[in-house]
């Protein structure tokens, strides 16, 4: 006999009661006990997810080895809850070193899609399908939305072609996971006119499937309408397929550079980063040339005014002393004293721009003139 769905609820209902009866029944001991030992479940459960979380998440198959047509059961644990995951078989790849080609070697058309559930596992069947390129193979297991890890697993297609892996080759993709930022700070010889010196500083994903070891930016840097001056900086170390590393690379600037400036870091021709530089004013220069402004025609007026003292006639002590003659000559004092004799010498004033030997001498007493009127 069928049970309807109004019957069904009502049997529900009498056992939810039921249940609750029970428990009520039980002595505060056994209620404790019962309580405990859920919140004990509860708690371990909680406890191996995280556990599993911090170990990193995990894939595993049914069978290691299916033939074309086969279905394998791919379940892995240690997931983010929510992830949308991509489960495909791959060629020319093995744990550890990742798939050589990326997905161009793997059996795309068959792929299956999983979710991750809230305790962050997931199971999943696929078919088992002959990957364009010859195995070792792999079931490769990657994250698309919610996260970007990568498992791989060992797999063999039955009667599927081998060969050995060929050598890894390619730039592998970087991009930027993270916000980039400019750090350090300008020193006192910068307000001088010094170059303005910063790291640039960003978390780079190898989103490829092959390490990229010891890349080569491009770091440039552009004010205006002007485009960017790149120069090589070389980062030293390999970044993995699926893992992220912290990049930092120098940038400096022109001497006296000033204003809005653009930093950006190119990557196997992609630009990766731009990021703003305002940059301030030297005005330490400024300052400098207003003082020489000042300083060199004070100086230049002091050395003139010397220059003019040197070559002044008589020189500095001559022209002192001939001042003071002069002041004395123009003085006129009263006579107190008998008049001096004819036949003494009267003192004769030299004029500062005539020499002693070239001063007009006065008339003596036996020149023709003054003869005849003695």
């Amino acid at each position: 006999m069928r049970t309807s769905g109004t019957g069904r609820r009502a049997v529900a209902a009498v056992g939810a009661v039921l249940a609750v009866l029970v428990l009520a029944l039980l002595p505060p001991a056994a209620q404790a006990s019962a309580a405990q030992a859920s919140a004990a479940q509860a708690s371990a459960a909680q406890a191996s997810a995280a556990r599993a979380r911090a170990s990193g998440p995990t894939v595993a198959l049914s069978q290691s080895e299916g033939g074309k047509g086969g279905e394998i059961t791919v379940s892995g644990a240690g997931w983010k809850p929510g992830a949308l995951l991509m489960l495909l078989i791959c060629g020319q790849g093995e744990p550890g070193k990742g798939v050589i080609g990326g997905t161009n070697s793997c059996a795309n058309t068959l792929g299956r899609a999983a979710t991750v559930d809230a305790k962050g596992a997931f199971s999943q069947k696929m078919p088992v399908a002959e990957p364009p390129k010859p195995c070792p193979c792999v079931v490769h297991v990657a994250g698309v939305t919610g996260q970007q890890d990568v498992v791989d697993v060992a797999f063999t297609v039955a009667g599927h072609p081998t060969a050995p892996l060929p050598e890894a080759s390619g730039t592998g993709r970087l991009a930027v996971l993270a916000s980039v930022r400019l750090e350090g700070s300008s020193g006192v010889l910068v307000w001088f006119g010094a170059p303005a010196r910063r790291e640039v500083a960003f978390t780079v994903g190898n989103l490829g499937q092959t390490p990229v070891k010891d890349p080569v930016f491009q770091v440039g840097t552009s004010h205006g309408v002007f485009s960017p001056q790149y120069e090589e900086r070389q980062w030293r170390g390999t970044i993995k397929a699926g893992e992220k590393a912290q990049i930092r690379l120098p940038v400096e600037l022109t001497a006296g550079a000033y204003g809005d400036y653009e930093v950006s870091v190119k990557y196997a021709g992609k630009v990766l980063v731009d990021q703003p530089w305002g940059v301030g004013r030297p005005w330490g220069v400024t300052l400098f040339w207003l003082l020489l402004a000042v300083v060199v025609p004070a100086a230049l007026f002091r050395i003139g005014m010397a220059v003019v003292d040197r070559v002044r006639p008589g020189g500095a002590a001559g022209s002192r002393s001939g001042h003071r003659g002069r002041r004395r000559a123009l003085v006129r004092t009263p006579e107190t004293g008998p008049a001096p004799a004819r036949d003494e010498p009267t003192a004769t004033t030299v004029l500062p721009w005539f020499t002693p030997d070239s001063a007009p001498s006065a008339p003596s007493e036996i020149s023709p003139t003054t003869k005849g009127h003695q």
